[in-house]
């Protein structure tokens, strides 16, 4: 009886073993065959992912079913699932923003991110101002929202208060703390829609340009804090058309002196 219930439902019920393997055959992946059986009311259903556990058995291997998948591997990666995240706290969205820090008509508005590495072996933490294109960055060791937090406020507590109106940021968990900036710099946080990068497009922009010299395959390792501060400077130094080919650099320096 245990060893029952150990076997696959494909094992134990040969009629629809049969027609899973035929519609694999057929081209069609465990998600199709799937949501197909439940559409037709089939006394016997199976789900996808006891389909795809059935194919990468080790004695169902050799029948190498994995042929008929999309990416026809004969080896499974390890599974993994996303924790359910946690609404963030006192959120205010992208759309409460001032219409000024739209349009880059008012100084001091920033966006930020978190740039990541396949090795996984530290991160980079970014900041742009956005009517400027003045770029901060700094390394973060630990991707969590109380080290991130702490980081963000010493990066951004270095420019004048004139230059600290609000920042923009994603929702990735690394940001839950993000009530600190306002109580330790005054710096109110907005936050864009779920999957909507586009809407924070000074800091992809930014962060595209700093991908030139540190690719997704960098082992952030690698670097120190004066090669972090050498490649930021570059960029901050670097003509922009839309400055009317003032830098960066410039641009902010010309906006602080506007302000005092």
């Amino acid at each position: 009886l245990s060893r029952r219930r150990r076997s696959s439902k494909l094992e134990r019920l040969s009629l629809l073993g049969h027609d899973v393997r035929d519609r694999l055959a057929m081209g069609w992946s465990p998600e199709q065959i799937s949501g197909r059986l439940k559409l037709e009311g089939s006394e016997h259903t199976i789900s996808d992912e006891s389909i795809y556990r059935y194919i990468y058995r080790p004695k169902v291997r050799l029948q190498k079913l994995h042929r008929y998948l999309a990416r026809s591997k004969a080896r499974r990666g390890r599974r993994y699932f996303k924790r359910r995240r946690l609404p963030m706290g006192n959120r205010r969205s992208i759309h409460e923003r001032p219409e000024a820090a739209e349009k880059r008509e008012e100084f001091g508005h920033w966006e930020g991110d978190l740039m990541q590495f396949r090795t996984q072996r530290g991160n980079l933490l970014t900041a742009v101002e956005r009517k400027t294109g003045l770029v901060l960055a700094t390394g973060l060791e630990r991707k969590t929202a109380e080290a991130t937090a702490a980081k963000l406020t010493g990066l951004l507590a270095v420019p004048p208060k004139a230059a600290r109106r609000s920042i923009t940021l994603d929702n990735g968990s690394e940001f839950a703390h993000h009530h600190k900036l306002e109580r330790d710099i005054g710096l109110l946080s907005f936050f864009c829609d779920p999957h909507s990068p586009w809407q924070r497009g000074s800091i992809e922009n930014a962060n595209g340009i700093l991908r030139r010299d540190l690719p997704r395959k960098t082992d952030f390792q690698d670097y120190t804090e004066r090669d972090i501060h050498d490649i930021v400077w570059a960029n901050n130094t670097t003509p922009r058309k839309r400055l009317g080919y003032l830098t960066p650099a410039e641009a902010f320096l010309h906006q602080l002196e506007c302000c005092t």
